[in-house]
């Protein structure tokens, strides 16, 4: 009897885990394409209900994004999706100018064939929903192709904190995409930072992805 409800709670556990991993992915997925905006206030019950699942992992889940400073407590009851001043977002954008220029000069270094293949897959998808115009589609597809940028690297430590810093100014970044053209010039863009990456010059990768977050940068900061 007694191995019978440690098997039945050992089975609830990774239950648990899974939903709790899937709701984390989740929001940060919203949180990094812009979906959640700064300072919403996310509810428990109205996730559980979107997420199909407990309150429990909801839970878990939400202080999980808090302790990484992806969501902060407010005052009273509730979470909500941080916020930030000019500055800080100034000195996140100097620190993503550094990771990201990193990520491209490695990439350069060590880019093989599967690795292109995903790289370019995601940059047609940012084609794609730029000349549909679709804004909410875009920037799924704008954190993918940086995510595979960073899958690239070949190293799990630094595509993790690339990917941190991406999570917390998605929100804000989000907010320079008011139009097709925006999307389109987006697109575009990425397409000669690919050029330089695909070149295997780790020089011209580097700079070339200075470039494009120094543009992103004076963008977001307009939009906000």
């Amino acid at each position: 009897m007694q191995s019978m409800l440690t098997g039945s709670t050992n089975t609830e556990n990774k239950q648990s885990v899974s939903a709790v991993q899937r709701i984390e992915r989740g929001l940060l997925e919203e949180i990094g394409a812009g979906e959640l905006a700064p300072g919403q206030r996310l509810d428990e019950a109205g996730l559980a209900s979107r997420f199909g699942a407990s309150r429990t992992p909801v839970r878990e889940a939400l202080s999980r994004l808090t302790a990484q400073g992806v969501l902060v407590q407010g005052e009273k009851r509730g979470v909500f999706v941080a916020e930030y001043s000019r500055e800080q977002l100034s000195q996140m954008f100097e620190a993503m100018h550094e990771i990201e220029a990193a990520c491209a000069r490695i990439v350069a270094q060590r880019l093989d064939f599967l690795s292109r293949s995903e790289i370019e897959a995601a940059q047609a998808g940012c084609v794609k929903a730029a000349e549909a115009g679709d804004r909410t589609e875009y920037l799924r597809a704008n954190e993918a192709f940086h995510q595979a940028i960073y899958k690239a690297t070949g190293n799990p430590y630094m595509a993790e904190i690339a990917s941190e810093f991406r999570q917390r100014t998605g929100p804000f970044r989000a907010k320079k995409f008011a139009s097709r053209e925006d999307l389109l010039s987006s697109a575009q863009s990425h397409q000669a930072l690919l050029d330089s990456i695909f070149s295997k010059d780790a020089a011209a990768a580097s700079k070339s992805m200075r470039d494009h977050m120094a543009v992103s940068f004076l963008e977001t900061l307009k939009a906000n």
